[in-house]
């Protein structure tokens, strides 16, 4: 019995699975590299993002003291709603919304045009990312397939598709440093997705995003 036994580890050892495992393993992990790595080259990695809309400002034609506010930060408002009062004129909301601020200065003077409630339409919430000119912008074309994470959900997953493309830098002023070289422009590129299918993500979250080139 004792005999078989040794006679079978033997078998075993000589077996190619067992004799060749830990160069099948790091084949395997070396393979596993290369994929990734092709993944890699096929995005364009957007490393500072945010989620957000345009600021709608509501705010008193005629102007005057602020006598009333009825919304408050983060509350939803419809086409139309009475959100605040400046003397004898109501202040409305001018499309379905969320309120980003609300001043509670009772009884401030208020100019015309100065904003009194702050909106931002969900429908107009895009992830907006900054990518450096020299990190794949060229690459980069409206109507790609992106995905993108959220600070707030960890690495889940969203999607998405590239919706806009600035036609210039974040800041135009041309900087020369010390050794001459020119400083580094970046770009906003703006990535629609179906508010409807993620309703979880607010304006003003922070976001990476991955662009995958055609």
């Amino acid at each position: 019995m004792e005999k078989n036994t040794q006679e079978n580890l033997v078998k075993s050892a000589k077996h190619p699975v067992v004799k060749h495992g830990p160069l099948v393993i790091i084949a395997l992990i070396l393979l596993a590299g290369v994929l990734f790595w092709q993944l890699q080259q096929k995005k364009v990695y957007i490393e500072k993002a945010e989620i957000t809309a345009p600021v709608v400002d509501l705010s008193s034609k005629a102007g005057g003291k602020l006598e009333e506010v009825m919304v408050k930060e983060g509350d939803e408002v419809k086409e139309n709603q009475t959100v605040a009062r400046v003397g004898d004129e109501l202040i409305k909301a001018k499309t379905d919304g969320v309120v980003v601020k609300a001043n509670e200065d009772i009884g401030k003077n208020f100019n015309p045009g100065e904003a009194v409630v702050s909106v931002v339409s969900p429908d107009d919430l895009r992830v907006v990312g900054h990518l450096d000119e020299d990190k794949g912008l060229t690459d980069v074309k409206v109507g790609q397939t992106a995905e993108f994470t959220a600070d707030a959900y960890g690495s889940r997953k969203f999607m998405g598709v590239v919706d806009e493309i600035s036609d210039t830098s974040r800041d135009s002023d041309i900087v020369f440093n010390i050794s001459d070289k020119r400083e580094k422009r970046q770009f906003d590129i703006k990535i629609r997705y179906s508010v409807a299918q993620y309703p979880e993500l607010k304006n003003g979250m922070s976001a990476q995003a991955w662009v995958y080139k055609q």
